[in-house]
């Protein structure tokens, strides 16, 4: 998230420097801040959770929307080429509001979607968005299956080049987009159906799934989802993150985002501080390498020693992070953009503390929101993408 006000955000957007750090591209810094506004590597542009801080839910969305489009403004980029959009919404009942917003700005062939209930770094926040952009003048294909409404207000994928990302999906009847109101082992079913479809249509399979990020709201069926979401990925799952959030849908249990690339993929696992193997897992990779992208999973850094400290527990995440990467071929200067789920906002401070340990400077594209963990010590968990 951006953790400053609207008007320092936007002159720093304005400012036009770009900064190179020896493996991403820095397009907008983010001054103090321990994020910077916008990166760009391989053909992408990853763009920060963006935020305001005053007005109603459309005063709200208007502004970040408007930010977005100055930085990618000063990226080489702009709202048109915008393929992905992640939404962080404090209120379920702003959805539509927030959408009516967004209809004003891509009344035809919109980014991706994903949009869930979380908690905000600011308290008078209402929405966050994040963001990933091709270029000017770069491939940008819309996928919509035959048959399937076209009355959303968001494409449900966009290919450019050999990646694929998809909007979040829920369990929806994609040709009439009335809910699927069942249980979250029927629900998880129908998601990977609506998956497997959409990827068929672009020309992609599960295999190519390199990242999902999985939001369901109740921890307490993790389970029930993984057992309908694994048997699809039975070699190299991809990396993935499961958060526990509110969905805009109050039907909704699950709702899962993936982004795929066709190109030939590498997995790795987490090595053991000692620097032996780690034991890979069925349901996730920690690690998945494409191209000249890596693509981390959530980690988590919880241990007995450190239960309760924001702090430690970042450390230890970013810790383990660093030996993936390593054991991946990547550094830390290499990685362009995360996502930071925290349990409790008010100690975003002190996850900060942690977290530059490693990003002194030159920081890559990143969000930071409230949401539940799967993993019941556990304060903070965090996704990363790297690329060369």
């Amino acid at each position: 998230m951006r953790g400053t006000i609207v008007t320092v955000m936007t002159a720093l957007a304005l400012s036009g420097v770009t900064m190179q750090g020896q493996g991403r591209q820095v397009a907008v810094p983010g001054g103090a801040m321990p994020f910077s506004l916008a990166t760009k590597a391989d053909g992408l542009v990853y763009v920060a959770g963006t935020l305001a801080q005053q007005g109603d839910i459309k005063a709200q969305t208007k502004t970040v929307i408007d930010n977005i489009g100055q930085t990618l403004a000063k990226s080489g980029s702009s709202l048109a080429n915008v393929v992905a959009v992640h939404v962080y919404l404090k209120n379920a009942a702003d959805a539509a509001a927030m959408t009516e917003v967004w209809r004003t700005y891509w009344p035809k062939d919109a980014p991706t979607r994903t949009t869930v209930v979380a908690q905000l770094v600011r308290p008078d926040a209402l929405v966050e968005m994040s963001a990933v952009a091709v270029p000017n003048g770069a491939e940008r294909v819309v996928v919509t299956p035959a048959g399937w409404s076209t009355a959303n207000p968001y494409s449900y994928a966009i290919r450019t080049g050999d990646t694929l990302f998809m909007s979040g999906i829920v369990a929806r009847n994609n040709k009439d987009n009335t809910p699927v109101d069942a249980d979250m082992a029927t629900q998880t079913q129908t998601v990977m159906a609506t998956a497997g479809e959409l990827l068929k249509a672009a020309g992609f399979g599960f295999e190519h799934v390199v990242s999902s990020r999985v939001y369901i709201a109740d921890g307490a069926a993790f389970q029930d989802m993984n057992r309908n979401y694994t048997p699809h990925f039975p070699k190299d799952p991809p990396a993935r993150a499961t958060v526990v959030t509110g969905l805009p849908g109050p039907t909704f249990k699950v709702e899962m985002t993936m982004t795929a690339h066709r190109g030939a993929k590498q997995a790795f696992t987490t090595p053991a501080a000692d620097g032996t193997p780690g034991k890979p897992s069925p349901t996730l990779s920690s690690a998945i390498k494409v191209g000249n992208r890596l693509y981390v999973s959530g980690i988590l850094g919880n241990t007995a020693q450190n239960k309760g400290d924001m702090t430690a527990q970042t450390t230890e995440i970013l810790a383990r992070v660093g030996r993936t990467m390593k054991a991946a071929g990547f550094g830390w200067e290499d990685v362009v953009d995360g996502i930071v789920y925290v349990t409790d906002v008010s100690k975003f401070d002190a996850m900060n503390t942690g977290y530059r340990t490693v990003f002194p400077k030159d920081f890559p594209a990143r969000a930071t929101v409230g949401t539940g963990l799967v993993s019941p010590d556990g304060l903070v968990e965090i996704m990363f993408v790297a690329s060369k």
